[in-house]
């Protein structure tokens, strides 16, 4: 096992970072409306003990895989979205948020009697008061299933690498996606994947597969006192995965590949003040890192780093490539000398808002 600690390879991850470059990413998976009411609370309901919430402000995004496809926008790749949505005003907003953000979303499928998932927070400031959920676990319809699988070499198209986003909300069949990881393979697309459920086999043959620590022992079917090698290593052989990212909450990322080799990446503390969307931040990330040639562990570094960003915000996480840059300029802010290569790294790193760099002979 390998421990990279949180300072040490500064220098070599700017450079990385410097390497990211645009191209076509094609994300697969479960849409969803995330709306916020905001407003302020300033008395108790006489009603009941709960608190009076007066309204200020509402405001919708682009939940699930459509939070990955605004991630994937916002540090510069080209978006392709694959997913489904509701004959109702909540699929055409969630359609429209996308589209704002230049989202190619042909492969936006429609089904009948199904109402559009939608997350609404309630927030008095930055404090969630409840969440407000509307949906249905309704399975892809057989038709849709059809058309999906009809538009998959057209989706496929000119694209790099593919990021699924699994909810478990119905569209990711298991049909679906052994078509789907099969003629990426056969295309020699990676497929990168955020899982959900207990059942990993519906992946089979994906590139690499980022579950939290939790899904992976519920995966494994080993345990939570097992060890965490050897769910890593029962994973990897039983569903003819690349590769695992696990991600360990406060004890950051462990990274294992074939045939037995792990990596750990310590997590770079910050204030955390809201994790929603985090994880899709991650996938966001680690989906442009490998699209650009950086290797798993550059991928897992730059992760925890935007990780860092994202729990710093308030509602879905979306990180710009310039707030990247920003921060490992901040995490650099320990080293006092540097090469002429790495001066240029952090140069391109400050992004263009023009941070200045006193240079010291």
């Amino acid at each position: 096992m390998r421990t990279l600690s949180a300072g040490g390879e500064m220098v070599g991850l700017t450079g990385a970072f410097c390497r990211l470059k645009a191209g076509r990413v094609l994300v697969v998976g479960d849409l969803m409306l995330d709306a916020y009411t905001f407003g302020k609370v300033e008395r108790v309901s006489p009603e009941a003990p709960v608190p009076v919430l007066h309204v200020t402000q509402k405001e919708s995004r682009a939940g699930g895989a459509g939070n990955v496809a605004l991630n994937l926008r916002s540090l510069g790749t080209e978006v392709a979205v694959f997913g489904r949505v509701g004959m109702d005003e909540e699929g055409r907003t969630l359609r429209a948020e996308l589209e704002k953000d230049d989202c190619f979303c042909e492969g936006i499928l429609e089904q009948k009697a199904y109402p559009t998932c939608v997350k609404n927070r309630i927030m008095a400031g930055s404090q969630q008061l409840v969440r407000v959920d509307r949906e249905q676990l309704t399975p892809l319809s057989g038709v849709l299933e059809q058309e999906a699988v009809r538009l998959l070499p057209e989706m496929l198209q000119g694209v790099d690498i593919i990021a699924i986003s699994d909810y478990d909300k119905g569209f990711l069949t298991r049909s679906l996606l052994r078509v789907l990881i099969a003629e990426a393979r056969a295309r020699d697309i990676p497929v990168i994947v955020d899982p959900k459920g207990r059942d990993f086999s519906k992946y089979h043959g994906a590139t690499l597969v980022k579950p939290n620590e939790g899904e992976a022992y519920t995966a494994s079917g080993l345990g939570k006192g097992a060890d965490l090698d050897c769910v890593a290593q029962q994973l990897l052989a039983a569903h003819d995965f690349g590769s695992l990212m696990i991600t360990r909450s406060a004890k950051g990322i462990a990274v294992f590949q074939r045939p037995c080799e792990r990596t750990d990446f310590p997590v770079r503390a910050r204030e955390v003040v809201d994790v929603t969307g985090a994880g899709d931040t991650v996938l966001a990330v680690l989906t442009v890192a490998l699209a650009s040639g950086l290797s798993l562990q550059e991928g897992a570094e730059l992760c925890n780093v935007a990780a860092s960003i994202a729990i710093g915000q308030i509602g879905c996480a979306r990180i710009t490539r310039s707030q990247l840059g920003q921060r490992l300029l901040e995490l650099h802010s320990e080293h006092k000398v540097f090469g002429l290569e790495q001066l240029r790294a952090l140069a391109h790193a400050a992004g263009p808002q023009g941070t200045s760099l006193l240079v010291v002979s």
